[in-house]
């Protein structure tokens, strides 16, 4: 957790010295659902519970330079806590950071082509607390890397005001907990573009 947390940190950084450099800014916030396989197999060795259902809001934001390429990053966790095997609360969340590009269809759309990697991770609730030397938690993750797909269609209702339909891919390694290693997340998100030509 400790490296993802420093990779986030960089890209973070990154992503605010490039922006100033930046032909284009979006950010944007949206809801999801999220599908994965809900069989066991035990061939495949993975677990009979699956990562899908429930709500997701999430939150993305890219940067764009010269012919539409940029990079792109963003989070989406379950709304509401979801039961393990009929009696652990969990919450997983997604994370990645992509490269994208982004061509216009014109003057009210555009389309997001968009790839990279990230990781889920699933937040197991206990009822009592962990602390350590960065404070106390009452969750343990269990964290596993993943490649990601995305695509989306931008359509500007309003100057720089876009709703966007998308759906992203996960591809998601040593995911033993749940019943698969593949999760899909189909949703909409409303969003604003800063700097729009």
């Amino acid at each position: 957790m400790k490296k993802l947390s420093i990779v986030a940190a960089l890209f973070f950084f990154c992503f605010v010295v490039t922006a100033a450099q930046a032909q284009q800014l979006d950010a944007a916030f949206g809801f999801s659902a999220l599908t994965a396989p809900s069989s066991f197999s035990p061939v495949s060795g993975h677990g009979s519970q699956t990562v899908g259902g429930g709500t997701f809001p999430t939150f993305s934001a890219d940067v764009l330079f010269k012919h539409h390429l940029g990079f792109q990053g963003e989070v989406a966790f379950r709304a509401k806590q979801n039961l393990y095997q009929d009696y652990q609360p969990f919450r997983p969340i997604f994370y990645d950071f992509n490269g994208i590009w982004a061509p216009p269809l014109g003057k009210k759309m555009a389309a997001e082509v968009m790839g990279g990697i990230g990781s889920l991770s699933s937040r197991f609730y206990q009822s009592s607390y962990t602390c350590s030397f960065t404070g106390c938690t009452d969750y343990v993750s269990s964290n596993h890397l993943l490649g990601h797909v995305g695509f989306g269609l931008r359509y500007y209702v309003w100057n720089s005001v876009f709703i966007r339909p998308e759906a992203h891919f996960y591809f998601i390694r040593n995911n033993y907990e749940f019943s698969g290693p593949r999760a899909a997340r189909y949703g909409i998100s409303i969003g604003y573009t800063f700097g729009k030509e």
